[in-house]
């Protein structure tokens, strides 16, 4: 089963004619989050390593990048040293152990997110940056940062992928929401 299986996909109970909010809304992109890294992971895979050695480290460095840095936040959501020194690792790990750290990491973040009130959310969390300096957000902004980083780089892995003949996923929310709870596609 994948991570994003493992907890609900249903709105909550009682949505319809509600607004949802930030609790119920963060569950859900980190649920998304896991399903597009896992569509990539498995793209990535699909590369030819001999035929396109550099393109094919290019992604999984790109991979790797987006893995630190929900680790970094990771840390910095539970104040807890991360360990990282910078944004990404001298070395590159397989893709398959990568594949296996990152889904780790997206249960971590859609178990935390399932988690946090408006309140928590609302918080303000101090850290420091991998280059010393300091740094202050919500952890609500926190979360969001870990969404459209993943994202943008996803989408920068994708152009590289394209670049080699393959056809990068559609990394969309809608998608998404679609293909897991398909009664979405039915007339309210």
């Amino acid at each position: 089963m994948r991570q994003w299986e493992t907890y609900p996909t249903q709105a909550p109970s009682g949505a319809k004619g509600r607004k949802m909010s930030l609790p119920d809304l963060f569950p859900s992109l980190f649920r998304y989050k896991a399903w597009a890294d896992e569509e990539l992971h498995a793209l990535t895979a699909q590369l030819d390593g001999e035929a396109h050695p550099d393109k094919r480290h290019l992604v999984v460095r790109i991979l790797n990048h987006i893995h630190v840095v929900d680790r970094i936040f990771a840390g910095n959501l539970t104040g807890r040293p991360h360990g990282y020194a910078g944004t990404n690792t001298p070395d590159t790990p397989a893709l398959a152990d990568l594949l296996a750290a990152a889904r780790e990491t997206d249960a971590w973040y859609i178990g935390y997110a399932s988690g946090l009130s408006d309140a928590e959310l609302a918080e303000n969390v101090d850290f420091t940056f991998t280059d010393g300096g300091h740094g202050r957000m919500s952890r609500a902004e926190m979360l969001m940062q870990v969404i459209t980083h993943g994202g943008y780089h996803r989408g920068a892995a994708g152009r590289v992928l394209a670049e080699c003949g393959l056809q990068p996923p559609r990394d969309l929310y809608t998608r998404f929401l679609h293909d897991t709870q398909p009664a979405r596609r039915q007339p309210g």
